[in-house]
């Protein structure tokens, strides 16, 4: 069964730094893109950063960008979200999900909206308070 699990949330002051990890169990992770999406108190859930599964192409929301990488760790059949220089306003319930389980996923590929994303994991939520 395919199954994603995020860890490594918490609580940090801002400016600080978190690495957050989405592992897969069930297949191979780098077979398929991967989001990390966020989502705050009376918001929408938002994508910040995609990996391909191709080209392993990157790419960010401009909120994001220059603070946050995201990578693979193909031998924990992983992808890590580095997130540097935190604030306030990076606080949310963070998600994994992978895209191109569908094929029409591949319309809009990492740009493609959270429902065509599947196998969501539970979340982890960031607290950037001082």
């Amino acid at each position: 069964q395919m199954h994603l699990a995020e860890s490594g949330g918490g609580l940090v002051q801002p400016g600080g730094s978190l690495t957050l990890s989405c592992a897969a169990s069930g297949f191979t992770l780098n077979m398929y893109a991967v989001a990390w999406f966020r989502q705050a108190p009376g918001k929408e859930r938002e994508q910040i950063s995609c990996i391909k599964n191709v080209d392993h192409t990157t790419t960010y929301d401009d909120s994001v960008k220059g603070r946050f990488t995201i990578s693979r760790d193909n031998l924990k059949n992983s992808v890590i979200l580095q997130m540097n220089n935190l604030g306030p306003e990076d606080t949310a319930v963070y998600f994994c999900a992978i895209g191109g389980v569908r094929a029409s996923w591949y319309i809009a590929g990492c740009s493609a909206g959270p429902s065509e994303y599947d196998y969501w994991g539970q979340g982890t939520q960031v607290t950037v308070s001082s």
